[in-house]
This record gives C-alpha cells, sequence and structure tokens, in this order.
C-alpha cells in the first residue's frame, strides 16, 4: 500500500489502535452522508414521473405548467393541488426527510416547537423547522468550515514557523514580538464590533478566523526547524549552494510535518467548537443557517423542548470525541517510541 516503509508503520500502528480507526471510519461515513444533504433532506421530490418523463426538482427548477398547472412560477410540490395533477399521470418520490433545513411545517397542529412524531423525527424548532434536517445540514456546514479553518490556518502557520526557524535572528525576534501581540487580540470583541455594521456570512466569518488562528502551528514548526538547522544534512547542503527554498521543503519540512500532521485533529475539532460557540452567542454564521450552535441557543431559550438542546448536545459531543480518538490514534501512530 505504501512505497515508502516508515509510512507503511506509521498506518499499521493506526490501524492497530481500534477506537481510533473505528472512529475515523464512523466520522468519514457520517461526514460523507452530510455531503449528500439535499438528497437525505429536502422539500422538493427526489425524482417525478409525469407524462412518462422524467424530472429531478432536487438539481432543477420546473414551473408548474410542466405538470399540468396554471402558473409558469416553480411547482410547489408540497401544494395538494400540484401533488395530484403529478399523481395523475405519474407518481413522485420523495426524500427519507422531506424538510429542508429552512422548511416551516404548516401542517403542525400545536405550538412549536413541536415534540417528536412520525413527521418530524427529532421535532420542530420554535420556527416549525425539522430538528433533524437542520442537524444534517449543520453537521455539513460546521466540518466544512473546520475542515477549511484547519487546512488554510495551518498552511500559514507552517509557512510562518518555517520562516522564523530557518532564518532565525531579526525575523524570528521580530516574528515572535508580532505574535506576542497578535495573539493578545480580543478576537471575541472583534467580531462583535464587525457584527455591528456588517452582516456575517460564512466565507466572512472564516476570514476572520483565519487571522487569529494561523498561530496553533507557529510554535512547533519554529522549534522543529531550529532544531533541524543545525544537522549535518542540512549544513552540508547550505555549503553546497542548494537553495534555501529547496533546503526548507526537502530536508527540514517533513521532520515538522510529522508533529504538524499529529496536531490536525484537534485543530478541527477546536474550530469546529470555536464556529459552534460564535453560533451560540449569536455572532456566528446568519439568521436561519443550519447550525448547532443556533440549535443550541433555542434549546436555553426554549427548556420546555428538550429535544432540541439534547439533539445539538448529542451530535456535537459525538463529533467532537470522534476527532479526538482519531486525533489520539494520529498521536500515538506518529510516535517514534511506539512499538509495533
Amino acid at each position: 500500500m505504501f512505497n515508502n516503509p516508515l509510512a507503511e508503520a506509521r498506518w499499521l500502528r493506526f490501524k492497530a489502535n481500534k477506537r481510533g480507526f473505528i472512529s475515523l471510519w464512523i466520522f468519514t461515513i457520517l461526514f460523507g452522508l452530510s455531503l449528500f444533504a439535499e438528497i437525505i433532506a429536502n422539500d422538493k421530490p427526489l425524482l417525478v414521473s409525469y407524462d412518462n418523463q422524467w424530472f429531478v426538482p432536487v438539481i432543477n427548477e420546473y414551473a408548474e405548467t410542466e405538470f399540468g398547472g396554471e402558473f409558469e412560477t416553480e411547482a410547489d410540490y408540497k401544494d395538494p393541488y400540484v401533488i395530484e395533477l403529478i399523481e395523475d399521470n405519474g407518481y413522485i418520490v420523495w426524500p427519507i426527510i422531506p424538510f429542508s433545513y429552512d422548511t416551516i411545517n404548516f401542517d403542525i397542529s400545536g405550538a412549536v416547537p413541536s415534540e417528536p412524531d412520525s413527521v418530524n423525527w427529532l421535532g420542530t424548532d420554535d420556527k416549525g423547522r425539522d430538528v433533524l434536517a437542520r442537524i444534517i445540514y449543520g453537521f455539513r456546514i460546521s466540518v466544512l468550515f473546520g475542515f477549511i479553518l484547519t487546512i488554510v490556518s495551518s498552511v500559514i502557520g507552517v509557512v510562518v514557523g518555517a520562516t522564523q526557524g530557518y532564518y532565525g535572528g531579526w525575523v524570528d525576534l521580530f516574528g515572535q514580538r508580532f505574535i506576542e501581540v497578535w495573539s493578545g487580540m480580543p478576537t471575541l470583541f472583534l467580531l462583535i464590533i464587525l457584527s455591528s455594521f456588517i452582516e456575517p456570512n460564512f466565507w466572512w466569518l472564516l476570514g476572520i478566523m483565519v487571522l487569529f488562528s494561523w498561530m496553533s502551528l507557529v510554535g512547533i514548526v519554529r522549534a522543529e526547524f531550529l532544531r533541524c538547522r543545525n544537522f549535518d544534512y542540512v549544513r552540508a547542503a547550505q555549503a553546497m549552494g542548494v537553495d534555501d527554498k529547496r533546503i526548507m521543503l526537502r530536508h527540514m519540512l517533513p521532520n515538522a510535518m510529522v508533529a504538524s500532521l499529529t496536531m490536525m485533529p484537534f485543530i478541527l475539532s477546536g474550530s469546529v467548537t470555536t464556529l459552534t460557540s460564535l453560533d451560540f452567542l449569536g455572532f456566528g454564521l446568519p439568521a436561519g443557517s443550519p447550525s448547532l450552535g443556533e440549535l443550541l441557543a433555542q434549546g436555553k431559550a426554549n427548556l420546555q423542548a428538550p429535544w432540541l438542546g439534547i439533539s445539538a448536545f448529542v451530535v456535537l459531543s459525538l463529533m467532537l470525541t470522534l476527532l479526538v480518538f482519531v486525533g489520539e490514534a494520529v498521536r500515538n501512530a506518529f510516535d517514534p517510541h511506539q512499538q509495533k
């Protein structure tokens, strides 16, 4: 499987950690399912067969006139009139959960939030939206946000740490002083101030978090480069006139990446927690976005509806627990003192 014996040994050590290996599979399956959220939970049919023609409303928009209706606007597939038109000459295939994250269930007879039932399996929130659908979409947003933030901030941190560690001197001194000042910036207060005159969105929030999250790997990479730059093979490469960029990428970065990779799952879990916390406080994603933090806030505001807080808590706890187990397994796999 691997051409490198060291990489194969690390993979075998990772697989030997059953808890971490199984956690990786579970997390991968859950995330993979969430990527197809529009197919699992949607208020539009997956497939419509009408008059011997096939339609895919979950992907394309179709006017009501396509199904014998009167209006040129997009068909409302929840409308009994449209349903009757289609079923007279065909049939409809619905997703497992016939609600999207922003679909309001107007058929609820009682007050909202409504309790779990055969239609809304985990109940509805305070606006009548399906909780399970919002959890599926919210899980995807949380993980994607965490992945992007982890990758971008890690790349920046590795570059900064490598530059400081390799060149040292005034470059390292200036970098350390800048990090000391920058890390002391009150991130939450800045977000509150910016949110007062800028409407937050996914990319805006991601950009702000990158500005304050890139420092997590700087210290580790810097220490590795400070150690490696005094090795004989690095000195020999410098004496031979090898380009600094080539020395850093080819001979020093692999040593630093071992320590960096072991930190990745923990950085990812921290990124997910950060987004959840901001959403809980109301300074995260725009109102109405599917979010685990927003669902936790609803649970806090609606103590008479425990399914809101419990559902979000269970999903968030499961996600973070799986990431911690994977992180521990990766750390042990890369530990040179671990026995095969």
